[in-house]
């Protein structure tokens, strides 16, 4: 079984966000970058289909040299090879595009990609790869199976789960609970020493015009002052609430 894992290079969420340019660009100085936690359970995932079933296992990312080494990190963990499409990460669309030509060409059987990126939230990219390869989806992917060509899958729905079968080729976008938290894997020595041998391949864009475009950041707005109000003095609560918080 071949396995394609979609990789994004994210900042790390204790890292301090700031904007340039008017508030209409990301400013990257000093900002801690990581694998998506959502395409890390995946990769984890992937790994266990490599040591159980002899699986190979390729990521992929769209993006520039700054993302070589969110890429290498991955090869460190397990993955046998890396694959960065030279284009930059504009829209959803433009990435699945490019996503898409690479999964198309190495003829993969899983496509594991993360629901979401922690950056813009859209989670768009994987629904958009299944539709551009014309292959089965399985998104909010909490458990997966696979024996053969058949996949078995579970995701998360509005008050439970669900659990469906299905055939490969297949794409699912998954989250936490794909692997518990404390399956995650930590590089040691040996896999950063073997990452650096491992070949890491830079391929060209596909034409893609992006769709959507960003006109400018903002931050959340400063939280108000806090009231304190006395354990049983309900009455003013209930004042404050109803009055000033318009919640009730």
């Amino acid at each position: 079984m071949k396995i394609l894992v979609c990789i994004s290079h994210v900042p790390d969420t204790t890292s301090k966000i700031n904007f340039t340019d008017g508030d209409t660009k990301f400013d990257t100085n000093g900002v801690q970058f990581v694998i998506n936690p959502n395409d890390e359970f995946g990769l984890t995932r992937a790994m266990w289909f490599k040591e159980k079933q002899g699986a190979t296992v390729s990521v992929v990312n769209v993006g520039g040299p700054e993302t070589e080494p969110t890429l290498r990190k991955a090869l460190a963990i397990g993955a046998d090879e890396a694959i960065r499409v030279d284009a930059a990460a504009t829209d959803a669309f433009s990435v699945a595009k490019q996503l898409a030509k690479v999964a198309k060409e190495g003829v993969y059987d899983l496509v594991i990609a993360g629901r979401e990126s922690i950056d813009y939230n859209g989670g768009m990219v994987p629904g958009m790869i299944a539709g551009l390869l014309d292959a089965n989806f399985v998104n909010n992917c909490i458990g997966l199976e696979v024996e053969g060509t058949s996949a078995t899958a579970t995701r998360e729905i509005d008050g439970g789960k669900e659990t469906v079968s299905t055939a490969l080729p297949l794409v699912i976008g998954g989250q936490k609970g794909l692997v518990e938290e404390s399956d995650l894997r930590i590089p040691n020595m040996r896999g950063i020493m073997m990452a650096r041998k491992k070949p890491l391949n830079v391929v060209g864009p596909v034409d893609a015009e992006p769709e959507t475009n960003s006109v400018s950041f903002e931050k959340p707005a400063p939280k108000g002052a806090v009231k304190l109000v006395e354990p049983d003095n309900l009455d003013e609560l209930v004042n404050l609430l109803h009055n000033e918080a318009k919640v009730i």
